[in-house]
């Protein structure tokens, strides 16, 4: 129902652009979210927006991520702008139903669609 793509590799400081494509039937769930997952570490999640485009950040993306979307395209976007190589991770699209503010960045069971992940690598 999610698919994802843009990911990639980029040097420190530069910039990347994840789309997430959903069907009809995902979209008309009212929470989208961006999440990541490094290995050996949990899934954690990094940004969220909902059907009036209220967006939420992790507190370490905050001012470096911006979350959007397109609703003409069923298209939600993550711009990533100064990255790090911290910022390394296969990056799942997600999409859920009710609350949609920042404390389901670490609630992941909420959403029930996901997307396959696209790679993202950040070298120094």
């Amino acid at each position: 129902h999610l698919v994802e793509s843009g990911g990639g590799s980029a040097q420190a400081g530069g910039s990347l652009t994840l789309s997430c494509t959903a069907s009809r039937y995902s979209y008309s769930t009212n929470c989208m979210a961006w999440f990541r997952q490094a290995p050996g570490k949990d899934r954690e999640g990094v940004a969220t927006i909902d059907s009036g485009g209220i967006t939420n950040y992790a507190d370490s993306v905050k001012g470096r991520f911006t979350i959007s979307q397109d609703n003409a395209k069923n298209t939600v976007y993550l711009q990533m702008n100064s990255v790090k190589p911290e910022d390394t991770a296969m990056y799942y699209c997600a999409a859920g139903w009710g609350r949609c503010d920042g404390s389901v960045l670490v609630q992941p069971a909420r959403f029930g669609y996901w997307g396959q992940g696209t790679q993202v690598t950040v070298s120094s």
